[in-house]
């Protein structure tokens, strides 16, 4: 199992930018695009931090590290912002992507236009259920076959995907895994309920929805005893 990087190793190995700051520059991103579409020019970093939740002190840190500092008393240009933020994440270009596992999450992560319109482009569909290999599914407009798993050195050679999306039952997720690094795949969105073993240079992004649901119990839980007490004393 790799040892996590210190701090400072984890700067250098994102050009500079603290990973911290990378896990909040798609808020910034996200944030961003609907000022633009709204057809907004200039932005304080007051009112974006506000619509991004975050302190104005830790926004304008974050953008220093993309060289951005605003013009006092004017504030961001929302264009131009967009654009460093885009390049810095690598949202200039276009980036195949393959999903493992074609059951009912891996088909509406297939179907996502979000993927497409971010620049993600599904290339490959994978499963090992003979029931779903061959199977035609639509993706951003094109028919994409479901093909064996164990087949995917052939696919990857061809499409040069670096970035693979695991979607499969928790017992499979780390032959999976497995099978994506070795021909070539360095970051992996894992949304099996595991913890993957990856080498270091592989970046794994997990996303637990039992975990998260569990949290809103705990929360609704404390609002709900938080009710009975306010009842009791009033």
């Amino acid at each position: 199992m790799p040892q996590p990087q210190s701090p400072k190793a984890q700067i250098t190995a994102r050009g500079g930018i603290p990973d911290a700051t990378v896990t909040r520059l798609p808020m910034y991103h996200r944030a961003l695009v609907g000022l633009a579409a709204r057809g907004t020019l200039l932005i304080s970093s007051e009112e974006l931090a506000e619509a991004t939740g975050v302190t104005s002190a830790k926004l304008r840190k974050d953008l220093s590290f993309l060289g951005s500092y605003g013009t006092r008393g004017v504030g961001y240009d929302v264009e131009f912002l967009l654009y460093q933020i885009s390049r810095s994440l690598g949202l200039t270009q276009e980036w195949p992507v393959v999903i493992c596992g074609i059951g009912n999450l891996g088909h509406a992560l297939a179907g996502y236009p979000g993927f497409a319109s971010r620049g993600f482009n599904v290339v490959g569909l994978f499963d090992s259920d003979a029931q779903r290999i061959g199977e035609e599914v639509v993706v951003a407009g094109t028919q994409l076959v479901v093909q064996d798993i164990e087949l995917l050195h052939e696919h990857m050679h061809t499409t040069g995907a670096s970035i693979g999306v695991i979607a499969t039952p928790e017992s499979a997720a780390q032959h999976v895994c497995d099978l994506l690094v070795k021909h070539g795949v360095t970051s992996i969105l894992n949304f099996a309920p595991v913890l993957l073993e990856v080498p270091e240079g592989v970046d794994v992004r997990r996303v637990d929805l039992a975990t998260e649901l569990h949290i809103l119990a705990f929360h609704e839980q404390r609002k709900a005893q938080q009710r009975l007490i306010d009842t009791s004393a009033s």
